[in-house]
Formats: structure tokens, sequence, C-alpha cells
């Protein structure tokens, strides 16, 4: 029996850039199939090809033995299959009835939309696969994770039977991605087949049946959990032999560097999500703020970079009050920041490489000299970081959008710790990164701690704070419960303050 779906030889060009490289890959029904492989390595793109987004040069694809041209999404959709982003394709505005239906819109007597059954039809989808979802909801109101169910609900209301999971865990907590896997189980048991696309090697060991894996375009080969582990896993992906385990000294923190003290912060509904926070800093040390997303981590992030103001308390950087100071005064003291959104608050994707690398120094020598700027140090400049940092871009003059996650993230990095700084604050620095490039950036962190730098790091993976944090602050409901040295945590105890529970076993 033939597979559901069977891509043979697929190649695609880009300028300066093969994509897919004679790709091959088959799909079962009814099964979930992991493809791994680095920011880059031409996962997306092959997908984007299967969705009818882009168009293979070479290749050919076949949905139940039957040779198919896919030209446009449109086609993959009546072809049977569906596709959740890594940035949904959502409208805020809209209700989660309003945006199932966008597109394929059933009308009652009179060309009256009929929401009714729309709705109808969400809620028995919903319940056959515990897509637990209100039809009537504003889609600006719900969590990531509740979004992306409607994303799959979208699909299902279309019959898609071909599911594509790009990067689904990205923007997800791990009790969210827990709840997804599930959901991926369920549809997989009831008959869908599903192309589970990531770069975290623990979950496709977790719920993938057989597993791929690409590299510079080209399928490396596939194995399945059994017969596979992290380590195999790695190298396959990198090429190389890959630490997974982060690799430090015992810190040695000297003179404080930030000092916050009784800290209120106000999200943008003027809600109350920083809640008299105070906590210090020394040099040489990480640490780090670990805490389910959505208790506070944001908001106090962009109040200790300026990017909000708090509405009481204090912050000093090196003794001087930087409390309602600019982005720009509390960088000019010292202070590096790779922020948790990279495309909204450390990038202009427009922008070249080179203008990205210089966002926060184009003002000052060498880049500007006499209020004129010099487009040549600018260049050198990006050339020099592009080889030190393994930036892999075609060039440095292209569009930032054109690059990887990793490869833009690898921008901002190389921009924040290439200048001389005291403090790096740096939220969730490896989401939806692969394991190369959290390898890198993991050992840029230490580094940069081992040079002296005081480190605040927020992550809501919790490996991730224990592997790299020298102290552990833990934030539930805007408050930290606790500062725990590292040598006195386990993941089980940082666990139940992430809950609310502290060690008396008293919930907050």
């Amino acid at each position: 029996m033939a597979p559901i779906l069977e891509l043979k030889s697929i190649t695609k060009r880009f300028p300066g850039v093969l994509a897919n490289d004679k790709i091959s890959f088959s799909l079962e029904e009814g099964e979930i199939h992991g493809m791994l492989g680095e920011n880059g390595a031409g996962k997306t793109t092959l997908m984007n090809i299967l969705y009818g987004l882009y168009h293979p040069d070479e290749g050919e694809i076949y949905i139940r033995g039957k040779s198919v041209e896919i030209e446009s999404s449109r086609d993959a959709i009546r072809g049977g299959i569906g596709m959740v982003h890594q940035h949904f394709m959502l409208i805020p505005v809209f209700t989660v009835t309003e945006n199932v239906m966008l597109g394929d819109e059933p009308t009652k007597f009179g060309g009256i939309l009929d929401r009714e059954s729309t709705a109808a039809r969400i809620r028995d989808i919903s319940s056959t696969y515990g897509l637990e979802v209100d039809p009537g909801a504003m889609v600006s109101t719900l969590p990531v994770g509740v979004q992306q169910r409607v994303e799959i609900i979208k699909l299902l209301y279309r019959e898609a039977e071909i599911l594509i999971f790009d990067e689904p865990t990205s923007v997800l907590t791990p009790q969210e991605a827990n709840q997804l896997f599930r959901i991926m189980r369920s549809l997989a048991e009831s008959g869908k087949s599903i192309i589970f696309i990531t770069h975290k090697l623990r979950e496709v060991l977790e719920v993938a049946d057989r597993i791929t894996v690409i590299r510079d375009g080209k399928v490396i080969g596939t194995t399945s959990p059994e017969e596979a582990d992290k380590r195999k896993l790695a190298s396959m992906m990198v090429g190389r032999d890959v630490v997974l385990e982060v690799e430090k000294t015992k810190a040695k923190p000297t003179d404080l560097t930030m000092r916050v003290q009784n800290l209120k912060v106000l999200d943008d509904r003027n809600a109350l999500t920083v809640n008299g926070v105070s906590f210090e800093v020394k040099a040489g040390e990480i640490l780090g703020i670990a805490g389910v997303q959505g208790n506070g981590q944001t908001e106090l992030i962009e109040a200790l970079t300026g990017l909000r103001h708090p509405v009481e308390g204090r912050i000093e950087l090196l003794g001087t009050d930087i409390t309602r100071s600019t982005p720009r005064q509390i960088t000019e003291l010292g202070s590096a920041h790779i922020p948790e959104d990279r495309q909204r608050d450390g990038l202009v994707l427009t922008y070249p490489v080179t203008d990205n690398l210089v966002l926060n120094t184009y003002y000052i020598k060498p880049f500007t000299r006499r209020a004129v700027i010099q487009p040549e140090a600018i260049l050198e400049n990006s050339k020099d970081l592009i080889e030190a940092f393994d930036i892999r871009t075609p060039s440095p003059l292209v569009g930032l959008g054109t690059l990887s996650g990793g490869n833009q993230q690898k921008v901002i990095v190389a921009r924040e710790l290439s200048r001389p700084i005291k403090l790096l604050v740096a939220a969730q620095p490896t989401r939806g990164l692969d394991v190369g490039s959290i390898e890198y950036i993991h050992g840029r962190l230490i580094e940069k701690r081992d040079q002296g730098v005081a480190v605040v790091l927020v992550s809501t993976e919790l490996d991730e704070i224990m592997q790299l944090s020298d102290r552990i602050a833990v934030m539930y409901r805007g408050q930290v419960l606790d500062i725990v040295a590292i040598e006195d945590a386990t993941k089980e105890s940082i666990g139940l303050l992430m809950a609310g529970i502290q060690a008396e076993g008293q919930e907050t």
C-alpha cells in the first residue's frame, strides 16, 4: 500500500542558496513523522513546497500514490493538506468561529453568514480531539496555547488528513507543549498523518514514530526513537559531536552590578504584574529567573531595560538610578539585552544584516563621524561579526528577514556581546533555536559570566535555568517566592515554587 504522502528528489534553489537538495520523504497513514534539523537546514522550505507556498525546481509529490501538482495553498487544502505555521495566521479581533470559517464561509437563506453551524462543528471537533475552545471567544483574549488549538481546528474543519506542524512548541510553555503532544497523539490515533517539524531532541524522541534528519538541505537519514538517542540525533543534525550538558566552573561573584528594590510594574492592561520584586546581581554570576510564562517575567525584563517604566520601586545599575531611564541611557551604562521577542524588540527585519548589527551603536565612532554615517565601517564590522559568531548568511547586505530564526538570534547575540558590557539581560535566549545554536549561545553566556559580566537570565525552560544559573529566583504571580543557590536547587523544588508551592507546602 502506498504511503499517504511521498516526496521524491525535491530540489529548491534561491539566489546563492540550495535550500533543498534532492530530498525524498514519506509519510504513512496515522503516523507522526518528525523532521529534525538545525535552523536553516531546509525543513520549512520543504513544507512550504508541500503547502503550495513555493514551487519546487525539481522533484515530484505523490498523495496516496497519485502524482500531484501543488501550485497554491488552495491546491494543498483540496488535497487534504493543512499547516499550522510557526507564527499563527489568526485575526486577533475576530472570534474563534469567524477565524475558522474565514475563506470557507457557510451562509443561510439570504446570504447571511451561518456562524451557528460553524460553531456547532467547532464544538464537535473540540470534543472529538480534546481541543477545548470556546467558539465565541475573541482570539486576542486567548492564551498562545489555545490560539494554537484554533489553528488545528481550522485544518480539521477543512477535513485535512495530512497535518504539518512547523516548530509548534517554539511559543509554548512546557505545560502547553505537553498538552499539544497529547492532542497530536489523539489525531494520529484517529487516522490523521502528521509531519512534526522541530529541532528539540527531547520532543521528537517523545512523540514521533519515525524521525528524518535534514542538514544543509539534504536528508542525512531516517531513524526511530527506539534506535536513536539525543547524542546520535544531535550529531546527525550538526555533523559533529555536540556537548549537550553545559560545562562551567563554580562562579566567583565580585562587585554588586544591579540592585532591584520593591519593584512594581503594570502590564498593557494596567494590571499589576510585577508586585514588589527585589534582588541583586553581582559581577561574575548568572541569576536565573524561573517561572511559567505569564508570571511577570516579561514586564520585569522590560523594566530592567527601559522598555517599560515601573510605578514603584528602584533599579540601580553600577550605583546609578535607572528606574526611569531610556533604553539608550541604560545601554550606554554598559548593559546588553537579548530580548524575548527578537523580531519585535531586537531586530528590523527589512534592514540588511549590516544595519542590524549596529542598531545601538550606529551613532558613535567608527560608524558615524561628524554626524555622517560611515557605510564602509559598518560593512567591515558586519564581516568580522559574521565570522566570529558563525552567522550563516549569503551576504552581509541581504535583508535580515531572509535569515533563519537561529541566525537572526545570532545577529542579536553578536551585536550585544561584541562591545564592552557590565550587565547582560537575556530573556528566552534560546527559544526556537536548534541544538547547535543552543550550545553556542550557552557557551557565550558562560564566557561572559567568567569575564566578570553580571547576567540576568529569564527562561521558561527549566533545564536551561538549572544548567546555566548560579542562583535561581522563582517568580509566581508577579512575586519572587524564593532565591535558591544552584547547589541547593533540584528540579522538583524549583518546579514546586513555579507552581506557587513553597517549602512548607503552603500554596501561595
